[in-house]
């Protein structure tokens, strides 16, 4: 019979010995007032939780309610008052206590949110997680396991190892022995992949080669591993161009090389011409990094997985959940085709992976990240995979896919917007007002990054924005829609392209003296009704 748990603090204990005492060390005298009913694991965690969730639920209700769109209105002087309002001073000298606590740092939280669960909000990789994502989240979290020692994370670390071969073998199925990382995200997965690189060069530096199209955090990940700047290849239409990428290898014959491709770019959602890519790097004995933290999930769907053909022949693979795969932030894989490659992040600390601890068989975790303490998130990973398969994961993607193509058709039947040429990448769709288009290309990007800023201000729809090759070649402003709802229907969206006319017309009839006479078109007198917000 398993022993009888602690009672929590602020509850008396019994005396070892005695009948029904408990095994471990009793709790301190003295904890009833400001430390009883605070923990939330143990037998007794679920009902000190119960009834602050009740409020948590309630002000996140509530607030969303009073918000009554997709962010608050006023931008973000208005935001900071009402904020402040409600959370100041954050550390009183006396504590108000955790029901008024939560409900007002909830409530200031939600209010003043950025709600991707809203179909306008549309502007980044930002989903709205899954609730079944978020009810795990919740016990990971009472749980509180530290997934750098198995005396701190027994189950969860069998819950990870079992994810992540899951994940592993998604992406690398024919490789014999495949591995994965649950890391914090796209960045991180990036900055291991450099680092694992960097330790299997031979014959001095490795040189990291990228396109135009590469995320950010390869190029930082290069500078914080002490590596020279990426050299940095032409993109065709958003995608590396495979000649280009030829001739830069060639360029760097003789050192160790990592090509570093992506499977869906933060601005466009092009995914490059990966078997090209690979027969490339193969020729030229590089090594291959993919960051697919936005496409690797369309791998859940048999019919979306082709366009990743070719991700396979990667050595390393980023693979983020907390985009196309509806996870609370954070939930970040990198897969990697063979396990031995980890062997760099190997460490020895004595207070958490002893040898004679390891010999006598408990699992070394300290080698699984380059981070020691880091929480449990392969748990709401396993619960969501488990809940829809890999069926129904497939079926949210598809859902996102198909509705940016038909969103995409609207925009471009609609007489005053213009979708960009090219088609759609992934979910995300580029487009910009028409009105734009009669201006000058300074002035006509000026009216689409005040359209983006007018929609915030007010509170009516979180539009991205990426500059982007036109259809003659030259780059411009466009908004960005990127829709990772896996339930928004295309319907939900039409409503947007209406407050994006109307806030070109405003922008173009408040800015014509900075444009110039004569250079802005004519605006229409419509206009958003004050209280039109697109909402589920």
């Amino acid at each position: 019979m398993p022993p009888s748990p602690l009672p929590p603090a602020g509850e008396p204990s019994v005396e070892r010995g005695r009948p029904g005492a408990s095994p471990g060390t009793p709790s301190s005298p003295g904890a009833d007032g400001v430390r009883g009913g605070l923990v939330a694991g143990g037998a007794h965690g679920p009902e000190h939780l119960r009834p602050l969730t009740a409020i948590v639920l309630d002000a996140l209700g509530d607030a969303a309610r009073a918000r009554g769109g997709p962010l608050p209105a006023g931008g973000p002087e208005a935001v900071e008052r009402s904020t402040r309002a409600l959370c100041s001073p954050v550390l009183p000298e006396e504590g108000v206590g955790p029901e008024a606590a939560l409900g007002d740092v909830v409530r200031a939280v939600a209010e003043g949110a950025a709600d991707p669960a809203d179909p306008a909000c549309v502007a980044h990789l930002h989903c709205p997680p899954l609730a079944v994502a978020v009810a795990a989240d919740l016990a990971g979290a009472a749980l509180n396991p530290s997934m750098d020692s198995w005396d701190q994370a027994p189950a969860a670390g069998v819950i990870e190892e079992l994810t992540t071969t899951a994940l592993a073998r998604l992406v690398h199925p024919t490789a014999p022995a495949p591995d994965a990382l649950i890391t914090s995200g796209g960045t991180e997965s990036n900055l291991v992949a450099l680092l694992l690189a960097r330790e299997r060069a031979a014959g001095g530096p490795l040189r990291v080669v990228t396109g135009a199209n590469a995320h950010h955090s390869v190029h930082r990940a290069a500078w914080m591993l002490g590596l020279p700047a990426p050299t940095v290849v032409a993109c065709d239409k958003g995608r590396i161009d495979p000649a280009a990428l030829d001739r830069a290898l060639t360029g760097l014959a003789g050192s160790p090389l990592l090509v570093v491709a992506t499977a869906g770019t933060t601005d466009e959602g092009r995914i490059d011409p990966l078997p090209e890519i690979a027969r490339i790097a193969e020729r030229h004995t590089a090594q291959l990094h993919v960051d697919a933290a936005y496409g690797g999930p369309l791998l859940f769907s048999e019919h979306l997985a082709p366009r990743l053909a070719g991700l396979e022949r990667a050595a390393t693979v980023t693979f983020d959940l907390h985009k196309l795969g509806w996870q609370p932030v954070a939930a970040g894989v990198l897969a990697v085709a063979d396990a031995g490659m980890l062997a760099p992040l190997s460490l020895r600390a004595d207070y958490l992976n002893a040898d004679d601890d390891t010999e006598a068989g408990l699992p070394d975790l300290l080698g699984r990240s380059i981070r020691t303490t880091r929480r449990p998130d392969a748990l709401k990973m396993a619960v969501t995979f488990r809940a829809l398969g890999r069926r129904g994961l497939g079926a949210l993607v598809e859902h996102c896919v198909r509705t940016a193509d038909e969103f995409g058709r609207a925009v471009d039947a609609h007489p005053r917007l213009r979708l960009r040429p090219g088609g759609i990448g992934i979910s995300t769709v580029l487009f910009r007002p028409a009105v734009a288009d009669a201006l000058s290309d300074e002035a006509g990007d000026a009216v689409v990054a005040l359209v983006r800023r007018t929609l915030l201000a007010e509170g009516r729809a979180v539009l991205g924005r990426a500059v982007a090759e036109d259809g003659d070649g030259r780059s411009r402003l466009w908004l960005k829609a990127t829709l990772l709802h896996p339930n928004a229907a295309t319907a939900d969206l039409l409503p947007l392209l209406d407050l994006v006319t109307a806030a070109a017309d405003r922008a173009v009839g408040e800015s014509a003296a900075d444009f110039g006479a004569g250079e802005a078109p004519a605006a229409d007198d419509t206009e958003a009704p004050e209280t039109e917000r697109l909402s589920p």
